[in-house]
């Protein structure tokens, strides 16, 4: 008798995908494939929401955390963004690190944990800079971690500046530096980096950049940008990459689906990805990435109702207060700019879950940081 404790899915390739889970084997291409595509919405999810119960049970986690982008000047010209500035257009702007700092110290929040920093790739801010800003936040707030600077950034760090990456990681983790984001993975796909993104650099950069950030203790996340021009082929391999980096260098936190906005960019004549979509690439995330613990519902790009309802297809984080959000919102976003706390437990609750305060390393937190 089959006593596996997952729900049947009537769909059989998904079926399948179960019984090997049951058996504790690793999912391959075909069943991410298999998970991706299938029309049996309601048995992926539930295969997803088991996994996810097995590992946090009903809690759902989230920081008090803010939002800080230091400039929107950037040389990229990346196809899909609508928060970059050309550099020399005069329409762009760099906070001082004093500036930033002041932003800071001044946040509504009570019991910030982080600040969320990243930025554009702007040619005229000197390496220094980027050292400032860092000890400048530290001063105005010694106990709030800071997770900043894309891969993206520190392979322009380190190209401006002349010095190797793994220089620039270890005087910027000096300089404050406690965690990285996930941003600038976009797609591991050359076909779409040439056609979307062909000044940023490529895929193998990108996971060495975090390979050396999890040699240092840096933590960091992990993002899949989609909804775009990618295939669902290409989505998986992204997700058997990141698997595959984990298990070389084991720094990854927590993997970010980011669903496409393209109002306001060169491509606002897509549609971008469809609630059902993005509950498949969620659920299918969480069956993949078997060693990242962590799946977030981005509730700013999601939209506070499906990043609830993502909670049953395999996230168990909702991210955090944020304050003030810009690179979504330039997109086109409708979701609020910021939540507080107590908003964000009460959209825990309603969906059924538990809701955890957490910090920067997603350990739970006890008592708030003053």
């Amino acid at each position: 008798m089959d006593r596996s404790p997952f729900r049947k899915p009537w769909d059989p390739k998904l079926a399948l995908v179960g019984k090997k889970l049951f058996q504790g084997k690793r999912l391959g291409f075909d069943d991410g494939m298999a998970c991706l595509t299938t029309a049996d919405l309601v048995g992926l999810g539930g295969l997803a929401h088991d996994r996810r119960r097995a590992r946090f049970g009903q809690n759902a986690f989230f920081i008090v955390n803010q939002h800080l982008n230091y400039t929107n000047v950037c040389e990229n010209g990346c196809v899909f963004c609508a928060f970059h500035k050309k550099p020399g257009t005069g329409k762009g702007y760099t906070l001082s690190p004093e500036e930033a700092a002041s932003r800071i110290a001044e946040s509504p929040l009570d019991g910030l944990q982080e600040v969320h920093m990243v930025g554009g790739c702007n040619p005229d801010i000197p390496f220094g800079y980027y050292l400032d800003l860092l000890q400048a936040i530290k001063r105005a707030r010694p106990r709030v971690k800071i997770k900043a600077f894309t891969a993206v950034e520190i392979a322009h760090m380190a190209a401006a500046s002349g010095l190797p990456v793994r220089e620039i990681l270890t005087r910027l983790k000096a300089a404050g530096l406690d965690a990285m984001p996930g941003g600038g993975a976009e797609v591991f796909s050359d076909r779409v980096r040439k056609r979307l993104f062909p000044n940023k650099i490529d895929a193998r950069s990108w996971l060495e950049i975090h390979g050396l950030a999890h040699d240092l203790r840096i933590p960091t996340n992990a993002t899949l940008l989609f909804g775009h021009v990618e295939t669902p082929k290409e989505c998986i391999a992204h997700l058997l990459t990141l698997r595959e980096q984990q298990d070389r260098t084991g720094g990854f936190q927590a993997f970010i689906p980011l669903p496409f906005h393209p109002n306001r960019t060169a491509l606002s004549h897509l549609p971008g990805p469809t609630g059902v979509e993005i509950l498949r690439l969620i659920a299918t995330a969480r069956l993949m990435l078997d060693n990242i613990d962590h799946i977030k519902a981005y509730w700013v790009m999601l939209g506070l109702n499906l990043a609830q309802t993502a909670l049953y297809f395999g996230a168990d984080d909702l991210e955090g207060t944020l304050v003030h959000e810009q690179i979504a919102h330039e997109a086109g976003a409708k979701t609020e700019q910021g939540l507080t706390r107590s908003r964000l437990e009460e959209l825990t609750r309603e969906g059924g879950f538990v809701p955890v305060q957490r910090d920067t390393f997603h350990r739970r937190v006890a008592s708030p940081c003053p």
